[in-house]
């Protein structure tokens, strides 16, 4: 049975927490098309913070309601609460719209902070905001009739909240994170699993549902010092030197490898029976 604490309420995203220790969240704007509006934003944000120190949860799968995963940013409500004074001059306004923009950031981001593996499955049409929040999921499963598009050029302005700085690390394609951020073209599935964008492509929703939530019982059951540890250090890694990854792992394992994970691990493989591993 899921865990229903007022913890986890949240007027646009559904949270479960299930006793295997997989989290739920899901996008629940679905008559908007889960598009990006001040409440979701802060909300995704709020749920991420709130399971990141959840002992309880290890792993997360991320969906969303409705017909399709999101249409990008709320272009009627926009992202603001509140809407900066006209009678600010240019570099008030300026520093008011790179605070905003820093806790949009913040909110995208909140995936890839979150100690715990994110498994992010989208469906139908996934556009704008949906692209750099996959980006910032560790896993990335689609249905075979998901589509992928980086729609801000076709607004007027670039993606600023993390598309450009991750996409081209995601898929390692230089060339075609320019084609696709340069034209706004829809990127369809199996051009996306091609690509490296997505590890499986799945035919229907509930299909891909089935599948991401075994990957996350499967990450549960593992070693949380591991995972957390795993997850962690591919993160720093991406974003240093092959040097500074393998001096700062050192110093990372030189303190972990002194966890009881290790024989508990050992004892589970020579027994053929699962280990039960104390939460974080």
């Amino acid at each position: 049975m899921a865990d229903a604490s007022p913890k986890y309420q949240y007027e646009t995203v559904k949270v479960q927490v299930f006793p295997d220790g997989v989290a739920h969240v899901e996008l629940n704007r679905p008559k908007r098309l889960n598009s990006f509006n001040y409440g979701l934003i802060r909300d995704i944000l709020q749920a991420f913070t709130d399971l990141s120190s959840d002992g309880n949860v290890r792993a997360i799968v991320l969906s969303a309601a409705g017909r399709l995963f999101t249409a990008g940013l709320d272009l009627q409500e926009g992202s603001s609460k509140e809407k900066i004074p006209e009678d600010l001059d240019v570099a008030r306004k300026a520093f008011a719209r790179q605070a905003h923009l820093r806790w949009f950031q913040s909110s995208v981001s909140s995936l890839e902070n979150c100690p715990k593996p994110v498994i992010i499955a989208m469906h139908n049409g996934v556009f704008g905001a949906g692209v750099d929040l996959s980006t910032a999921a560790d896993i990335r499963y689609g249905t075979k009739d998901s589509y992928y598009c980086v729609k801000e050029v076709d607004v007027g302005l670039a993606a600023d909240i993390g598309t450009l700085q991750r996409l081209p690390k995601v898929i390692g394609n230089g060339s075609l994170v320019r084609e696709l951020c340069y034209t706004s073209r829809n990127m369809y599935s199996d051009e996306a699993l091609q690509c490296g964008f997505l590890s499986k492509v799945f035919e229907t929703k509930e299909e891909m549902l089935k599948g991401a939530f075994e990957t996350a019982r499967s990450i549960a059951s593992k070693s949380p010092v591991a995972v957390v540890g795993t997850k962690h250090l591919i993160n720093y890694s991406r974003d240093h030197t092959v040097a500074e990854g393998l001096q700062y792992t050192a110093v990372w394992n030189g303190v972990m490898l002194g966890t009881e994970d290790i024989p508990k691990s050992v004892q589970a493989f020579l027994s053929k029976k699962p280990a039960a591993y104390a939460n974080l």
